[in-house]
């Protein structure tokens, strides 16, 4: 009898029931998740970015900064990201809902910058890691973007602006100059700062402890029950002058 039918009916199903559980189960439940609640602010979470973020994102992508940095800050048991700081829980997919394209990244030759902008708060820091990060971290491997910064002239007399970078030493510009950045290094950063995922929910919320049994304290903090003292017990015999 010629089996050729059934094993291709076989490998046919499970080729199906593969497909099924491995891509549609899993898109189906990623895609119907709502954004969250938080209880303490009363604000739906992820939160939207703003326009300038926004064309961040798309210079993200154009500087090809995912192929260095990662996003998604990996659980206690699969590697030292929390140890690092580099989150304050790990992410789950909750945190993506607005990211289209997802910047999950290929591999680390940087951090992880899933919440960093909460960690990083200063601005100028995130400017001058973007200019040469060198200045900050002498043995950087992190390549430069001079060409999303100004160099220009400053007038006869004048101090440079608020928005120049403080660059002394081998990374000044010449006398009489500023490095000021452009409009792609201004998004860029605000993208960046927009990098956070701290909030706590119930997805990544962690276990509260055990509450204290009431009776228990109680029954420890009872005279009866406490420490012995070295107050002499009270007698009944009476004692003559």
């Amino acid at each position: 009898m010629n089996q050729g039918p059934l094993v291709f009916l076989g490998v046919f199903a499970a080729v199906i029931a593969s497909w099924l559980g491995l891509v549609i189960v899993p898109h189906l439940q990623f895609g119907q998740q709502d954004m969250v609640v938080l209880e303490e602010t009363g604000e739906s979470y992820p939160g939207g970015r703003s326009g300038l973020a926004l064309q961040g994102a798309e210079v993200y992508r154009e500087q090809g900064c995912y192929y260095c940095h990662t996003q998604q800050v990996r659980p206690a048991g699969e590697g030292p990201d929390l140890k690092r700081r580099w989150g304050v829980r790990r992410t789950v997919a909750r945190d993506y809902l607005r990211d289209q394209p997802v910047l999950l990244g290929q591999m680390r030759l940087g951090p992880d910058l899933a919440n960093l902008g909460a960690r990083e708060t200063n601005r100028t820091t995130l400017l001058l890691k973007l200019y040469n990060a060198r200045v900050l971290i002498p043995n950087s491997l992190m390549p430069r973007y001079p060409y999303l910064f100004e160099t220009r002239k400053l007038p006869p007399g004048a101090t440079p602006s608020g928005d120049a970078l403080p660059l002394v030493g081998p990374f000044a510009p010449p006398p009489g100059f500023e490095v000021v950045p452009g409009p792609d290094a201004l998004a860029l950063v605000a993208y960046l700062e927009s990098l956070r995922a701290e909030a706590r929910f119930y997805e990544v919320f962690p276990t509260p402890p055990p509450k204290a049994d009431t009776n228990q304290v109680q029954d420890a903090l009872s005279p009866t029950n406490g420490p012995p003292t070295n107050a002499v017990p009270a007698t009944n015999a009476t004692v003559t002058p």
